[in-house]
């Protein structure tokens, strides 16, 4: 699949694409937006985009195709590759057994980003806007940790109270624009989160009425009414961009400057509970389901829990990537018996897949050696992964006596790597929002364990159980009197059959 001359990426070419890359077969001139993206960045499109890219392959959704849009200053740099290329996509699909390339063309356009949001209030009040969809990450929320209710003490959260036509925070451009579409009768809009958290539309409402209740309660009541938020499941693992995947593109054919390369599998479930109206995604292959909460528990518990519970030794044992960390026979192994032993208890079947069957698919998927899904990327905000994908297997395994031993290994890894220093004695650069405290914990906990585990933002009451925090203080023990290899050998040993 070598091109001498990749095709630079642009409407304009797309008739001069190589013939193995699939490119859009409709004409995006007759596309018109339906949605608005927040957040837009390589997973959604490889998924949401993917699919609606799909159902227009078939001559379906014409009038639902996206807006991209972000809230941060470094999404404009996005925002400039996408507009240069008519907001085209290169899709690499790296299946072991070969890679394929896909050109999509669901997104038509890029709000300009600004401090104040205005472009993107007034784009979300447009009526032809039916659903606004978030990928912010699992923190991004304002969710505080202690409640789970928003965090109005925040001063993002405060801000968007006090000015709630110049906001900072996509959920407050979102209550503004509604506010606009109430005012006007132009209708309420679907908020659909695309991010990995259990019950993500319940926390989207969440957010987005308790904002509006600081500032205006009629208006809260509106949209508590009038607006839907499902909640969703999400499912591809879709690695960070960089130069390699620049020249992968190139080598098939393409000069794409923001390429995506994804796994060879995809998976969307979604209540379908849509205010405004939905493309028809199940045609392209999305499950729509009155039980997405069985889909996430399993996803969420055993998918993200799983990489939680192998990218700290990873990283600590200089192991770049995904693949290569299952390629440990220690890591592997610890890997099956967290997953069978301490995680899949506490998870239900879900139509056509077990648990257990779920464990072995993931071990498939991680082990991908075509997917360079770094360590570090998979690291990233543990504080807020460890809570949401960890610590809720934990409470499952202590209310109701199944062991927590491997779980709490999990733990002790995650505090070893907040030292900020690698089994070869190589600097950790820093890697959560919270890093600073995280790594004064750590480093606190080499004398004295304990002093990880109080940290009560994190952790709540579960220093008090003696079954966890016993198990913890004997792993961060080990980690740091005979290192990460050895202990893990260690817990293989002991642990694994």
């Amino acid at each position: 699949m070598m091109n001498t001359r990749p095709v630079p990426l642009s409407n304009a070419t797309l008739a001069e694409l190589p013939e193995y890359v699939v490119g859009p077969g409709y004409d995006r001139a007759t596309l018109t937006p339906g949605i608005v993206h927040i957040g837009l960045g390589n997973f959604h499109r490889a998924h949401q985009a993917w699919y609606t890219h799909r159902l227009m392959q078939m001559g379906l959704a014409k009038d639902w195709a996206i807006v991209g849009a972000g809230v941060r200053p470094g999404d404009s740099a996005m925002r400039a590759r996408l507009l240069a290329q008519d907001c085209l996509s290169t899709l690499i699909e790296l299946d072991p057994t070969g890679k394929s390339a896909e050109v999509s063309g669901a997104m038509v356009d890029f709000v300009a980003v600004t401090p104040e949001n205005g472009p993107l209030i007034a784009r979300m009040s447009d009526p032809a806007i039916r659903i606004v969809s978030l990928t912010v990450t699992e923190g991004g929320y304002y969710t505080d940790p202690a409640t789970g209710a928003l965090d109005t003490r925040h001063p993002d959260i405060q801000h968007d109270a006090a000015n709630p036509s110049t906001p900072r925070t996509a959920f407050g451009a979102i209550v503004a624009a509604l506010r606009v579409r109430r005012a006007q009768g132009l209708g309420p809009f679907t908020g659909l989160s695309c991010d990995n958290l259990q019950g993500n539309g319940t926390i989207l409402r969440q957010a987005i009425v308790g904002l509006a209740l600081l500032s205006d309660p009629d208006l809260a009541r509106w949209i508590d009414s009038e607006c839907s938020f499902p909640n969703s499941m999400v499912d591809c693992i879709v690695p960070a961009t960089g130069p390699a995947e620049i020249a992968l593109a190139r080598q098939m054919g393409v000069d794409d400057q923001a390429p995506v390369t994804h796994e060879n599998f995809r998976q969307w479930v979604i209540e379908d509970d849509f205010c405004a109206g939905r493309p028809d995604w199940d045609r392209a292959g999305a499950v729509f389901s009155s039980d997405v909460h069985a889909y996430e528990i399993m996803k969420i518990r055993i998918l993200n829990g799983g990489h939680q519970v192998i990218c700290a030794a990873g990283e600590l044992l200089g192991l770049g990537t995904i693949a290569a960390t299952m390629a440990h026979p220690g890591i592997r192994a610890m890997f099956r018996h967290i997953a069978a032993h301490e995680i899949a208890p506490h998870v239900a079947p879900v139509p056509g897949m077990t648990p257990q069957d779920y464990i072995t698919l993931i071990e498939t998927r991680f082990s991908n050696p075509e997917i360079a899904d770094t360590t570090r990327r998979v690291a990233f905000d543990g504080s807020s992964r460890h809570a949401g994908f960890i610590l809720p297997s934990v409470r499952d395994g202590l209310a109701r006596g199944v062991s927590v031993e491997g779980l709490a290994f999990v733990s002790a890894l995650w505090a070893r790597y907040c030292t900020g220093q690698t089994e070869a004695g190589e600097a950790v650069a820093p890697n959560d929002p919270n890093w600073p405290a995280l790594h004064k914990a750590a480093l606190a906990a080499r004398t004295r364990p304990m002093a990880w585990l109080e940290q009560e933002s994190l952790y709540g009451k579960l220093h008090q159980d003696a079954r966890f925090a016993d198990s913890f203080c004997r792993w961060l023990t080990a980690l740091n009197d005979h290192g990460v290899a050895a202990t893990i050998d260690r817990f293989c040993a002991e642990r694994v059959a």
